[in-house]
């Protein structure tokens, strides 16, 4: 009986101690040794920690001005202090801020960063201009015009992010000029223009990307320029025009690829790009304009597209490893020095067809490694100083359309032994073939009517000369320092005259014709005697 009555005890303690649990919080977790508890700072539906998010504090005191339409913009810092800056998306009096007003926080070089609300639309021209400790920016997806020189000289601005789905239209001109710390920047697919100058002197970018889907239709005028450390771009191909010095002085670009959507590329376009190695020039484009790859030293090869029409001047001057380039039938014109100073040119072929009328001015001159030429039978003229300095350059073609060959046009071609000019040409202009000194032999047809000053002036070869009766005026030294010339022929000795044009002497002087009739003596009279003189025929 004792000992039911010790059992019926124990059983009332335990059921006592367990009521006793269930209404109260064991210490050190022991609560969860009991199923279905749950504590009482985690409600039992709860399994992960809740996030509490700080409020972003607005600056206070950015002047605000009200559109009286129930929105405003920002139109300076005001009395804020702040160097870290949060524009409010409303005002005190319940304005939606809209817009970042023009010169808003031009100058403040001691502002950070900035937070642009949502609700701007718009940024103003030269908002942030000359903020150069602004190190990053987000422009939020609601802004669809940033004006020009907005950003420009915030030399430490490092990021620039469009956040996305961003509606930005353009990159307006000089926007991130002289931004000197950016490094990289993806264009958004809504830009359709980028303007003029807007990443110039950028020098430490080196990468621009566009993002998929880019609407992107011109590149402006030297709005890459001196990014010079840019070494590879690729161009959406929804861009049509690229303009003149787009790409100026970025001398670390070594490749770019062009669509072929792009119908224009504008002056200057790759000027001084000296790591460019080779480059193709898609078929829609008609032109190539002045200087558009100066001074490209590490271009080897260039095509150039079958519907070319004209290429500008010195649009490959100094393109000092182009070895050989081909111009195709549909160009009817090159500008002034367009190949000047391409010292590994060997090799240059005019396609068969060819409508080229001209060699223009200083064309190919310098080209030392050029060892031949042969001009197409479209052309009419050879301008000054076209082949100047061709130092290899053994022979020369010139067809029978040629008319006229200009001051300078062989020029110290120390290489050249002999050449053919056509029965066409009726002038040798001044200087032609100066210091010509390999050249053994020349025929003047007789079609030629005069030769001008210096036109043979050092070629010490040049052993015997005809001179046709055509010839009506030789200009002074025309046969200077000729010291081989020993026999000149004159066709007509009647009648000669050398006039002295520069004061040598009190009166002029007739020639006799027996003199003339002297090979020897006309040769002696040619180089020396009268060398300085102008000859005329009555």
């Amino acid at each position: 009986m004792k000992a039911l009555t010790r059992i019926l005890v124990l059983v009332a303690t335990l059921l006592a101690l367990a009521t006793a649990l269930s209404a109260c919080e064991l210490p050190g977790g022991l609560s969860d040794l009991i199923p279905g508890k749950a504590t009482a700072t985690e409600p039992a539906s709860t399994t992960t920690a809740q996030k509490i998010v700080e409020p972003i504090t607005p600056s206070v005191g950015l002047t605000l001005v009200s559109h009286g339409n129930g929105t405003c913009y920002v139109s300076g810092i005001g009395t804020c202090t702040d160097t870290d800056i949060v524009i409010p998306e409303t005002s005190p009096t319940g304005d939606i801020v809209t817009r970042i007003g023009g010169d808003a926080f031009s100058g403040c070089k001691s502002l950070t960063s900035i937070e642009i609300p949502t609700s701007v639309t718009s940024i103003g021209d030269r908002a942030f201009t000359g903020c150069t400790s602004l190190a990053s920016i987000e422009i939020p997806s609601s802004v669809t015009s940033i004006g020009d020189y907005a950003f420009h000289g915030c030399r430490s601005l490092i990021t620039v992010t469009f956040a996305e789905g961003s509606q930005l239209t353009s990159i307006g001109a000089d926007m991130f000029a002289h931004c000197s710390s950016l490094t990289s920047i993806e264009i958004p697919a809504s830009v359709t223009s980028i303007g003029d100058d807007a990443f110039s002197d950028c020098y430490r970018l080196t990468s621009v990307t566009f993002a998929e889907e880019s609407q992107l239709t011109s590149i402006g005028p030297n709005a890459f320029y001196d990014c010079r450390s840019l070494s590879t771009i690729v161009i959406p191909s929804s861009v049509t025009s690229i303009d003149m010095g787009a790409f100026s002085d970025c001398c670390s670009l070594s490749t770019i690829v062009i669509p072929a959507s792009v119908t224009s590329i504008g002056s200057s376009a790759f000027y001084n790009c000296s790591s460019l190695t080779s480059i193709v020039i898609p078929a829609s484009v008609t032109s190539i304009g002045s200087s558009t790859f100066w001074y490209c030293r590490s271009l080897s090869t260039i095509e150039i597209p079958a519907y070319v029409t004209s290429i500008g001047s010195s649009a490959f001057y100094n393109c000092s490893s182009l070895t050989s380039i081909e111009i195709p039938a549909s160009v009817t014109s090159i500008g002034s020095s367009a190949f000047f100073d391409c010292k590994s040119l060997m090799t240059v072929t005019f396609a068969e067809g060819s409508r080229l009328t001209s060699i223009g001015a200083d064309m190919f001159a310098h080209c030392s490694s050029l060892t031949s030429i042969e001009i197409p039978t479209s052309v009419t003229s050879i301008g000054a100083g076209a082949f100047l300095l061709c130092s290899s350059l053994t022979s020369i073609e010139i067809p029978a359309s040629v008319t006229s060959i200009s001051n300078h046009a062989f020029f110290c071609c120390s290489s050249l032994t002999s050449i053919e000019i056509p029965t066409s040409v009726t002038n040798i202009d001044d200087r032609a073939f100066e210091d010509c000194d390999s050249l053994t032999s020349i025929e003047i047809p007789t079609s030629v009517t005069s030769i001008g000053e210096g036109a043979f002036q050092g070629c010490s070869s040049l052993t015997s000369i005809e001179i046709p009766a055509s010839v009506a005026n030789i200009d002074g030294r025309a046969f200077e320092d000729c010291d081989s010339l020993t026999s000149v022929t004159f066709q007509n000795t009647v009648g000669w005259t050398a006039v002295d044009t520069v004061g040598w002497t009190a009166a002029d002087t007739a020639l006799s014709s027996s003199d003339l009739a002297n090979k020897s003596t006309a040769a002696e009279y040619l180089t020396s005697t009268y060398h300085k003189y102008t000859w005329t025929r009555n």
